[in-house]
C-alpha cells in the first residue's frame, strides 16, 4: 500500500489538492463526500443525530462553541489518548455533523418552530439537511452554492485555526474539544468574521457607485482590506467560488468585481506583493452567501461549517501519528 496523500498541497500549477485529488476534480462534490475524502472515510459525513441546540445566546458562533463543548459530557467523549483512530474518526464525524446542525438550528432562531425531524430525513445530503433545518426547504441553487463555498474553505493548510485544532489534539483533548478550540479561533474578526466585513465593503461600493473611493476609505481607516491578501494559496479556490457566483447570477457580482479591481490596484500601489493584493476565497464567498440569503450575522458560522472537514483531518493525522 502506498503512503496516504497529504491533506493539502498546492501543485506546480498552483492548484490545490485535497488528499492528492485536484480541486478541479472535486468541484461539484457534495460536502459530506468531501469531508469523507479529507478524513479517509468511505462513509463520508453522516447525517446529524436528532439533538436540540442546548443553549441560545443570540450569537450563532457562540451557540455552536458552547454546544460543541457540551457534547463531551453528553456523549461521553474520551481523550484521544484513550481511543483508537477509527473511534476518533467516528467521534469526529458525529461532532462535525452536529456542528452543522447546531448552526442551522441557531440560525433558524427560537421564534419559529423547529423543522420536524421527519422532514429533515426526506432529503439526502448533509447540505440539504442543513438547509431544511434552517429554512424548511433545500433550494437546489442554495445547495450548489453552499457545497461550492464549503468545498473551497474546507482545508487551508496550517492556518491559525488548524494549528489550534492540532495543538488540542497533541495534548490529548477529546475531539469535540478540538473542534471547539478551532471554532474559537476561526470565529475571530480576521478569519471567519471577515466574511461579513467583505460584504460590507461590497455593499458600500454598490451604494455609492464608487468602488475606488470605498476601497481608499477602508484602507485609510484600517490599513488593510477584508478578504484580500490572506497569505494562503487560495487563488484557484477563489476563482472557483467567483465562478460559482457567476453561475448563480449573484446579485452583487458587478459591485464585487469593481471592489476586486480597485482593491488590487490600491494594494499594489502601496507596495503589497501581487499574490497578497487579490481577493480571496472568503471575499467571493461573502458574495455567494449573500446571494442565497445568508445574513451577515450568520456568515461566520456558515464558514465554520466548511472548516470542520479540514480540522477533522488534522486532528486524525495528529492522533494517528501518536499511535
Amino acid at each position: 500500500m502506498g503512503a496516504t496523500p497529504p491533506i493539502f498541497v498546492v501543485d506546480d500549477d498552483d492548484e490545490p489538492r485535497y488528499r492528492g485529488v485536484r480541486l478541479s476534480e472535486v468541484l461539484g462534490t457534495p460536502f459530506d463526500r468531501l469531508w469523507g475524502l479529507l478524513v479517509g472515510s468511505a462513509r463520508g459525513l453522516p447525517p446529524a443525530e436528532p439533538y436540540r441546540l442546548p443553549v441560545r445566546t443570540g450569537d450563532t458562533r457562540a451557540d455552536v462553541l458552547s454546544a460543541l463543548a457540551q457534547l463531551t459530557p453528553a456523549w461521553s467523549y474520551r481523550p484521544l489518548g484513550e481511543i483508537s483512530v477509527p473511534q476518533a474518526r467516528d467521534n469526529l464525524a458525529r461532532a462535525s455533523a452536529m456542528t452543522l446542525s447546531f448552526v442551522a438550528q441557531s440560525a433558524r432562531g427560537e421564534d419559529v418552530p423547529a423543522v420536524p425531524q421527519r422532514e429533515v430525513d426526506l432529503v439526502e445530503t448533509v447540505t440539504e439537511r442543513f438547509l431544511v433545518r434552517w429554512r424548511g426547504e433545500a433550494d437546489p441553487a442554495a445547495v450548489r452554492a453552499l457545497d461550492a463555498f464549503w468545498l473551497a474553505v474546507a482545508e487551508n493548510g496550517l492556518s491559525p485555526s488548524t494549528r489550534t485544532a492540532r495543538l488540542a489534539a497533541e495534548v490529548g483533548s477529546d475531539v469535540a474539544s478540538c473542534l471547539a478550540a478551532a471554532v474559537a479561533v476561526a470565529g475571530s474578526p480576521f478569519l471567519g468574521g471577515a466574511v461579513a466585513r467583505c460584504l460590507a465593503l461590497v455593499e458600500q461600493a454598490e451604494r455609492t457607485g464608487a468602488a475606488p473611493t470605498a476601497v481608499a476609505e477602508h484602507l485609510d481607516a484600517h490599513g488593510s482590506l477584508p478578504g484580500f491578501g490572506d497569505g494562503s494559496p487560495s487563488g484557484v479556490r477563489a476563482r472557483a467560488v467567483r465562478e460559482a457566483c457567476v453561475t448563480a447570477g449573484a446579485r452583487r457580482l458587478q459591485a464585487a468585481d469593481a471592489v476586486a479591481a480597485a482593491g488590487t490596484e490600491a494594494l499594489r500601489g502601496r507596495g503589497v506583493p501581487p499574490d497578497r493584493a487579490v481577493p480571496s476565497t472568503v471575499f467571493w464567498g461573502a458574495v455567494l452567501l449573500d446571494h442565497i440569503g445568508v445574513p451577515p450575522r450568520l456568515m461566520c458560522a456558515f464558514y465554520l461549517c466548511g472548516r470542520t472537514a479540514g480540522w477533522s483531518a488534522h486532528v486524525l493525522e495528529v492522533h494517528a501519528g501518536r499511535n
